[in-house]
């Protein structure tokens, strides 16, 4: 039998189980809510459990695979995927996670006594701070950008400056009604496809590039890097799978937890605001980042790189899970506010409209 489906690499008691179910269930909310995997949450989470930085990304990219079937399916419906671009994306993205997967294995050899595997985590952990801090202060910029604009359109100047380039051969999409140079969607596929491998969240920079650097529309772009993900899902989980750091029981939990999570963010689009939408997905973000970089000095300790007293890193850990734990909870808070909100008032008018026609009937 593979490895993966043998692989046990923390104790599960029924605490840790359930911590797992909720790291899936606000997983999944922020899923649907923003359209990405939630994996700059549920990642960090489970290695705030004990798990491997290595085994923690690995998890996820496997538990992506299948939410993004589902995603895919109905974007597909609706005529939002372009399925031409994804796979000439997939080309270089198989190759990232490849590149990825190795990385992760090399790193997680490194480490002293018995914290091998730290230096994974550091790598993790420093790819994450940079590549999500970027990700979060473009964010704010674009919501203040869209503030200031009327028509709050997507920026076309990467889209003009490439048009005037000499960058050959153009390939045409018909569903996303593009001519994007062949060379510039491998090196986005090369970079998304690492970064889903490394820390799990390369639709957030599939999605922009779609959108800023091919001029694809917003929906298009989502519908399509969902379809992606189908495949770089089970390539990702086949590269950690048959080098043995996948464990089957962490990702059966998330799904118990985001399929239910899933449904009610993906609700949330319809009765929230973009920009409150955009907003708590920044500060979401930023705060899992401070979170991480909270737990950088219990990594460096763990390498021999930075000396202080060891009973210290409960507290940096402690530290760490409480605010990430606080920015995950608090955004599907508000989320679920608004929720359960335009459900009530929902509710309030159909009852007002049934009272008014029985009133009607009865005059």
């Amino acid at each position: 039998m593979p490895d993966f489906l043998l692989g046990h690499f923390i104790t599960l008691d029924p605490w840790i189980m359930l911590q797992v179910v909720i790291l899936g269930f606000v997983g999944g909310i922020l899923s649907g809510f923003i359209g990405s995997g939630g994996a700059f949450f549920m990642t960090p989470g489970m290695m705030n459990l004990g798990v491997p930085g290595n085994i923690a990304v690995a998890t996820n990219i496997t538990h992506k695979f299948g939410k993004a079937m589902v995603g895919a399916r109905r974007h597909g419906e609706m005529g939002h995927v372009d399925k031409k671009l994804a796979i000439y994306t997939l080309i270089t993205a198989a190759a990232g996670i490849s590149l990825a997967a190795w990385l992760m294995q090399l790193t997680g050899a490194v480490g002293k006594g018995g914290h091998k595997g730290a230096g994974a985590d550091l790598y993790i952990s420093i790819v994450f701070i940079v590549v999500l801090s970027f990700v979060s202060i473009s964010m704010f910029r674009d919501i203040l950008r869209s503030r200031q604009e009327e028509d709050g359109k997507p920026s076309t100047a990467i889209v003009d400056f490439l048009g005037r380039l000499p960058l050959h051969p153009l390939i045409h999409f018909p569903v996303a009604d593009v001519k994007v140079s062949l060379w510039v969607i491998l090196l986005c596929g090369l970079a998304t496809g690492y970064l889903a491998g490394t820390i799990g969240v390369g639709g957030f920079i599939g999605v922009p590039a779609m959108i800023y650097v091919y001029g694809v529309s917003a929906q298009v772009a989502a519908g399509s890097e969902l379809f992606l993900a189908q495949f770089m899902g089970l390539w990702g989980a086949m590269n950690y799978g048959f080098r043995g750091m996948v464990d089957i029981r962490l990702v059966l939990l998330l799904y118990l937890g985001s399929l239910l999570g899933i449904h009610l963010g993906a609700y949330g689009t319809k009765v929230v605001r973009e920009v409150i939408i955009r907003l708590v997905t920044s500060s979401i973000i930023i705060l899992c980042v401070i979170s991480r970089a909270i737990n950088m000095p219990v990594y460096l300790r763990q390498l021999g790189w930075l000396g202080y007293d060891p009973s210290l890193d409960y507290y940096f850990n402690l530290g760490s899970k409480v605010l990430l734990y606080t920015s995950g909870l608090t955004g599907c808070l508000i989320i679920m506010y608004f929720v359960f909100r335009a459900y009530f008032q929902r509710r309030k008018v159909q009852a007002s409209l049934v009272m008014d026609r029985r009133t009607s009937a009865s005059m």
